[in-house]
């Protein structure tokens, strides 16, 4: 039995530590290999592509196969423009902390407030010693690393009065100025498995950082009691330490062990590890494209919609206004719908405006049938209102996010056009990287549509009809359009693939994205019409 093996399952098995609430965060873990440096960076600019949080590199400045991670993340920082990016963890013997915290809060500057830090006692001393670095046994590197924190939270304090002074045991500073400040907040994660590291972390850190692949039996959970009564200790809540885990597997049709199967197995386990052991970021070693892909498409969304499912479920007793739970995708930008709660059902369906971009018809609109008509004197909780009002918002992200790829696509348009009369060797690179961020967005949302489509097939649509068989023809209908837009996004694959091998393949793809948006829109009007009552009425999330 392998390691990861025989910890996942005790810790299915172990009490449960619970829940958190820290939102979900989903990141990558890329090998910093310097034999091929582009890829490297690919890598990077693809996990901000297809969606995820968070792109991370392991720091290990001795090894010569590697990049310098700093230097790459400062290199990835400058080719992005939203994904997080962090050390995972970054060597402190081998990195200073007065200069670390100067060189940190100046990428956050620089990158707009995307860099986090993690942090490790140290590993591998030969090596360490090799580069001129101090040899440390396990109790100092704790205390260093406790050190360390101190100086680097004071250089940030640049507001405080008088200079950084830590007397330490291993690092020193003496009157040092304070600054620059990070843009933001910047959280200190500490790579933690002794337990003098992980009551540091309780005590000190804004975040634990294990890999599950060197966990033992129970791991997780006797590492959260520690942190746990550290925090506590310290006069803090356990909330205030984010868990994070470095994960890995390998999807496959059958399931074949932990985290090694298909997409649904994946969502299964990481739900259970962020609602049982607290794990609120899930890091997937990686450096398959397909697999970050995967993860971040039909994992990612789904993981974030069962958790919020459950937490709404945990907390509907003691709550009177109605959240809104996270949905499948972000949402771009629009009016906040108002918020809902208990008496008359108050939850509105988004109107079909009847607008349409394509002139091809996929179906017969007249010919869906409704459902039965609600009671109108029947009064909602605000749970149950929140039932309802939960598939508007998943929709509304759905929505957002296809408004945003007809935006890409008219931005593109006009890239080629003034790239194209330019001629030049950096306007036509300029182009294909354009093409390349579009059809990533284009397949990416693609992904979405189909895993949402999945859950609801598989796990939505059968308890309906369970639960009010009148609800029946709806439902079949509801399932017959979710295999009509399978086709429509079929057509948006092929306009892709033709997009990129031909000079004029972008008016393919228009045509094809005008007509996945006549179709979903007027799919998503008619769901909720007909759903979101039932689903408040039902008690089904």
């Amino acid at each position: 039995m392998t390691r990861r093996t025989e910890a996942s399952r005790e810790n299915r098995e172990a009490p449960q530590m619970g829940d958190y609430g820290h939102d979900l965060l989903f990141g990558s873990f890329i090998t910093p290999g310097s034999d091929d440096p582009e890829r490297t960076v690919a890598l990077a600019v693809l996990a901000e592509q297809v969606g995820l949080d968070l792109v991370t590199f392991q720091d290990h400045p001795y090894q010569p196969r590697f990049l310098d991670t700093w230097t790459l993340l400062s290199y990835v920082a400058a080719r992005t423009g939203r994904v997080h990016l962090s050390a995972n963890v970054t060597n402190l013997p081998l990195r200073p902390p007065a200069v670390l915290a100067r060189s940190v809060a100046s990428l956050d500057l620089l990158s707009g407030g995307r860099v986090e830090l993690g942090l490790g006692a140290g590993a591998f001393w030969e090596a360490i010693e090799a580069m001129g670095g101090r040899r440390l046994t396990p109790g100092q590197g704790v205390r260093a690393l406790e050190e360390a924190i101190d100086v680097i939270r004071q250089l940030w304090d640049a507001e405080a009065r008088g200079g950084v002074r830590v007397d330490g045991e291993f690092h020193r500073v003496v009157g040092a100025k304070r600054g620059p400040a990070p843009a933001h907040a910047v959280p200190i994660w500490l790579g933690a498995y002794k337990p003098r590291m992980l009551e540091l972390t309780g005590r000190r850190a804004d975040g634990w950082l294990p890999s599950l692949g060197y966990l033992h039996s129970g791991d997780l959970a006797k590492g959260n009691e520690i942190i746990d009564d550290a925090a506590r200790r310290a006069g803090r809540s356990p909330g205030d330490v984010r868990r994070l885990l470095n994960i890995s597997g390998q999807f496959a049709s059958a399931e074949r062990g932990p985290l090694h199967g298909p997409a649904e197995q994946w969502v299964r386990e990481l739900a259970e590890l962020a609602l049982n052991d607290g794990i609120s970021a899930f890091i997937l070693g990686s450096d398959d494209p397909d697999d970050l892909r995967r993860f971040a498409n039909e994992v990612a969304p789904a993981v974030r919609e069962l958790v919020a499912a459950e937490r709404d479920r945990a907390t509907a007793p003691e709550r009177t206004p109605v959240t809104e739970p996270a949905p499948v995708v972000a949402p771009a930008a629009r009016p906040a719908r108002a918020r809902v709660t208990g008496g008359a059902f108050a939850v509105v369906p988004t109107p079909d405006d009847g607008r349409r971009r394509s002139d091809r018809q996929v179906w017969d609109e007249s010919a869906r049938p409704s459902g039965p008509a609600p009671d109108p004197a029947r009064t909602y909780t605000p749970q149950e209102q929140a039932n309802g009002q939960h598939l508007v918002q998943v929709h509304d992200g759905l929505r957002g996010e296809l408004a945003q790829i007809h935006d890409l696509i008219e931005q593109v348009a006009a890239g080629e056009i003034d790239a194209g009369a330019a001629r030049s060797h950096i306007n036509t690179m300029t182009m294909r990287q354009n093409r390349w961020t579009l059809g990533a967005y284009c397949e990416s949302y693609c992904r979405i549509v189909t895993t949402h489509h999945t859950i609801e097939d598989q796990a939505l649509f059968p308890r309906l009809r369970q639960a009010d068989p009148r609800l029946r023809p709806v439902i079949d209908r509801l399932e017959q359009e979710h295999h009509v837009i399978h086709d429509v996004l079929e057509g948006v694959d092929r306009a892709l693939v033709a997009y990129v091998g031909a000079p004029d393949g972008l008016a393919e793809l228009r045509a094809a994205v005008d007509l996945l948006t006549d179709t979903l829109l007027s799919h998503l009007s008619y769901e909720e019409r007909e759903l979101v009552e039932p689903l408040a009425r039902l008690g089904v999330s």
